[in-house]
């Protein structure tokens, strides 16, 4: 991903809990995020991504109702529009294990929750100027 202007960004948030979403939510908007949309869950992921005019991130939470995140990033990855959007997996499997499986399965990122929001915003900020982020945040 090429740096990006944080006020130009929309961010797809796939989290199934509430609190969580708020939080990413608001230190996105800290960071500048321009537009951030939320998905409750991997269910329709791919259709509901269809709607957005563009995404430029996508951060999932792995434990996700009817549709886990691993099966959420297939679809994604198998069409064409979002194959090379950055998807970043968020989850409480914070493991140097887990992280593994999260960078074999094809996510480009890992942040380990609990989401600790002293480093989140640079966190984001290291993502949208295309640098990797690995932190399972242990």
């Amino acid at each position: 991903m090429p740096p990006v202007n944080p006020q130009d960004v929309t961010v797809l948030v796939i989290e199934d809990n509430l609190n969580n979403f708020l939080l990413i939510a608001r230190l996105l908007a800290f960071v500048g995020v321009g537009r951030c949309e939320w998905k409750a869950s991997g269910w329709q992921v791919l259709e509901y991504a269809e709607t957005l005019p563009h995404i430029d991130l996508i951060l999932m939470d792995i434990f996700l109702p009817e549709r886990d995140g691993y099966e959420a990033l297939s679809l994604l990855r198998s069409d064409p529009r979002f194959k090379d959007i950055p998807v970043i997996a968020i989850t409480a499997d914070a493991s140097v294990e887990s992280m593994e499986r999260a960078r074999k399965a094809g996510f480009n990122g890992f942040i380990g929750k609990p989401i600790d929001p002293d480093r989140f915003p640079e966190q984001i900020r290291r993502i949208l100027r295309g640098e990797p982020v690995w932190d399972p945040g242990m």
